[in-house]
């Protein structure tokens, strides 16, 4: 009986395909295809946006119009893309730089064996296309910021979803929506916001948000969210190692670089086993030195890549409530408001709250921050200031101030030949260096596309 049923249910979805494949049309669809999709855009409701007019022109807009970036093609990212495709969205960008590895097999579910080793943008979205009729997914393997000068300028997508694991790359994604407001006499132009929606996973952990630029909290308003970067202090490294991290960092940041395994100018990359197993073996002779255990090929390539854990159900949560495509992109619901929280630790519990704006937030407030040290105080303390305070949290700063009617960089870190020359600043005070009380100071950033004004008040 149950083979017979089996059989039925097969020759059954059989037919369908079938029928399908007849029915579609140049445009990949098939009669019903996208019904699920018009219940929401073709019919008004007790939940929908007060402005949303319902009609079958927002369907054609969906399918035909709206142009989304997806950041991010790892375990949120392919849920996110499979959802996108699935709800109508056809034109939808990838960015992603990274390789697929086999770790990333069991939940990235767009990869396969034969995969790895490639893109993870080009094979998702060779996945997409081949998969959902209709559907095109452009994609880019470079730096996401070349991508959205040289290849697809920004202002043309419609919304632009984020899943990476990266805090550094949201926090530039978020300056560059901020660079696009347009204000008439202080007044913001609607038109000129395009909305990000947020999505991040660590574990059983997750959290989704949705972000108007200029209107909502950015990423920066609640930068003290973010769970800050775990470093070892380079004298525990070094002298006093207690856990089996210590020596793995050890193996990374000293050996490495002094012994040269692979050649001058040979980078660590974490995808190489070859390069892995040198480190894991280095730890293990460091970790043996010091009776310490723990020292796995695992926790070594964890170590060395910053892997942070992931689970796949956690994944396709966030992803199903990264939030309501429909409604944020074509403003048929009332968007979140703004924050999402997801625990399954014990139990489940979510719940959501709005995060508000900081009314000196550094990205979005337009008001030049304040700095205040006293005369004495040198640039070095600066710049740890900038580094290490919770609201601004940046990696590199480069500062520049104007003096003498010439614009003079104090500290630049990213090229060595400047910084070189720079780096006898750092020990000055900022009176020898000839900054006086209301000095601005212009700091860049890898967190920002844009430059951030300081304004220096000194104090007693």
């Amino acid at each position: 009986l149950l083979f017979s049923l089996f059989r039925k249910k097969k020759r059954r979805i059989e037919e369908l395909t079938e029928k399908m494949a007849l029915d579609v049309g140049s445009s990949g669809d098939w009669d019903g295809r996208w019904r699920h999709v018009q219940k929401f855009l073709e019919r008004s409701g007790p939940f929908t946006h007060p402005d949303f007019e319902p009609s079958e022109e927002t369907l054609q807009f969906l399918l035909e119009t709206c142009k989304i970036l997806v950041i991010g093609a790892g375990g949120l990212g392919c849920e996110l893309l499979k959802n996108l495709a699935l709800s109508g969205f056809r034109h939808i960008h990838v960015v992603d730089m990274d390789t697929i590895d086999v770790s990333n097999l069991n939940r990235q579910f767009l990869f396969r064996s034969k995969d790895v080793g490639h893109p993870k943008a080009e094979v998702a979205a060779d996945f997409i296309n081949s998969r959902v009729p209709g559907c095109h997914v452009p994609y880019c393997l470079i730096l996401f910021i070349y991508f959205l000068f040289f290849c697809m300028p920004v202002v043309e997508f419609h919304i632009i979803v984020c899943g990476l694991d990266s805090i550094i790359a949201r926090r530039w994604m978020n300056g560059m929506l901020l660079s696009l407001l347009v204000y008439d006499d202080g007044v913001l132009d609607p038109s000129s916001i395009i909305p990000l929606i947020d999505g991040g996973t660590e574990g059983f952990k997750g959290n989704a948000r949705v972000i108007l630029p200029g209107m909502t909290a950015c990423i920066d308003c609640t930068l003290e969210l973010y769970p800050p970067q775990i470093n070892f202090p380079m004298c525990t490294i070094a002298s006093m190692p207690r856990l089996p991290e210590h020596c793995i960092e050890y193996a990374r940041i000293l050996q490495w670089p002094k012994e040269k395994p692979f050649g001058d100018g040979v980078a660590l990359d974490g995808d190489n086993p070859e390069h892995i197993h040198w480190v894991f073996q280095k730890s293990l002779e460091r970790a043996a030195e010091f009776n310490i255990i723990g020292v796995t090929y695992r926790l070594t390539q964890g170590v060395v890549k910053r892997i942070i854990p992931a689970v796949a159900s956690t994944n396709a949560v966030i992803a199903g409530t990264v939030p309501s495509r429909e409604n944020t992109a074509l403003f048929a619901y009332v968007p979140l408001n703004n924050y999402l929280v997801f625990n399954d630790v014990d139990g489940l519990y979510t719940y959501t709250f709005e995060a508000e704006r900081k009314e000196n937030c550094s990205a979005c407030s337009q008001v030049p921050q304040k700095l205040q040290f006293p005369p004495s105080a040198k640039l070095q303390e600066v710049l740890e200031y900038l580094t290490e305070n919770a609201s601004l949290q940046m990696k590199s700063p480069a500062i520049t101030a104007t003096l003498e009617g010439k614009n003079k960089t104090l500290y630049l870190q990213t090229v060595a030949s400047i910084e070189e020359k720079t780096r006898p600043n750092l020990c000055k005070t900022l009176k020898e260096l000839g900054l006086a009380d209301g000095q601005e100071l212009a700091v860049a950033d890898v967190t920002t596309p844009q430059t951030v004004l300081f304004k220096l008040n000194f104090t007693s």
